[in-house]
């Protein structure tokens, strides 16, 4: 296929151009392949734009010098639905070799436009359990990529919010019912609430009031948590969502590290920047013939723990020496 033939094997094959099939011989040498990026996140916040940084300089590594072997197309939508779709639209109308795109209401979008032009994602929730592929082994289809966490990870947090907040007996999760990962997310909590001796306290919201009723309503109970589980809508209500739950004094952790360098309590979970850095070589091998549907979906192999010891203080709560000894950042 057209898509498969690399420059230094066009050059090679210049003098036996009749042994390629009609469409490789076709191709112009040097063809600029063509990649899109679609985040659900506001243009110009530095945590988003470090991470396309980061997978756009290890291409670059690669050999895919920007504007020369390869041309970036960046779409920006926020978490606003209607803008995704749109970008989806005219992002795959324009026949990308290839598309980099995370989010848990974004690629079921992208799979409706598209089952043939290859969906990188570096950060994936349970992509089984929703249908995205057939297997983590063997996706089958047009996307592959890296997932951002295990499903058991969701123990590990409840862990730390139990060691940075001792009383807690309940946590509460606060979630998007629009989001397909809900599911899994809910199974999971569920399951591994009742061996750490925590009672789950199932929130769903659809925009900021839901939150801050529901946040408020958890005042009236006692030794409360909460945690926060990854969703586009959640990111895009950062600031709000740390203000509301620093009102209510409320321990919490997130779904993502710019929240706690943002004020947030603590994060855990796998390191994005890496995520990023490792689907460039998933885009590379795709721009060089191999199939996304050949791809395995793998496992993140970096997590962070993030703290905030400034919120920890002001919630009256002190971070034992074991969490601050394992942290890989803390904020003072």
């Amino acid at each position: 296929m057209t898509i498969g033939i690399d420059r230094r094997r066009l050059i090679v094959g210049l003098g036996g151009a009749a042994a390629l099939p009609l469409a490789a011989r076709a191709q112009p040498a040097g063809r600029i392949r063509r990649v899109g990026i679609l985040m659900p996140y506001a243009e110009g916040n530095p945590e988003y734009q470090s991470q396309v940084l980061a997978l756009r300089q290890e291409l670059g590594k690669l050999g895919w010098t920007d504007g020369v072997k390869i041309q970036f197309d960046e779409r920006w939508t926020t978490d606003n639905m209607d803008r995704v779709r749109d970008n989806a639209a005219s992002l795959l109308a324009s026949n990308p070799d290839v598309v980099v795109a995370v989010g848990g209401r974004v690629i079921p979008v992208l799979m409706e436009i598209s089952r043939s032009i290859p969906v990188v994602v570096p950060g994936a929730p349970d992509a089984v359990g929703v249908g995205w592929v057939k297997s983590l082994a063997k996706p089958g289809g047009n996307v592959t990529g890296f997932t951002f966490m295990e499903l058991s990870v969701f123990g590990k947090v409840i862990e730390i919010l139990k060691a940075m907040a001792p009383a807690t007996t309940r946590v509460a999760m606060i979630f998007h019912p629009d989001n397909l990962s809900t599911t899994s997310y809910r199974q999971t909590v569920e399951a591994l609430a009742g061996p750490l001796a925590v009672e789950p306290i199932m929130m769903p919201f659809h925009g900021l009031a839901d939150i801050e009723s529901g946040v408020a309503s958890l005042v009236d109970r006692q030794n409360v948590s909460v945690l926060f589980p990854p969703d586009v809508t959640i990111n895009a209500l950062r600031e709000d969502v740390i203000a509301l739950v620093a009102r209510y004094r409320l321990p919490a952790i997130y779904p993502q590290s710019v929240f706690v360098r943002s004020g947030g309590l603590a994060y855990y979970g796998a390191d994005r920047i890496d995520l990023f850095r490792r689907a460039a070589g998933y885009v590379d091998r795709i721009l060089r013939g191999e199939k996304a549907a050949d791809l395995p979906f793998q496992q993140p192999t970096k997590y962070q723990l993030m703290l905030n010891l400034k919120t920890a203080k002001s919630l009256g709560l002190t971070v034992p020496p074991s969490l601050l000894a394992i942290a890989d950042e803390v904020i003072e």
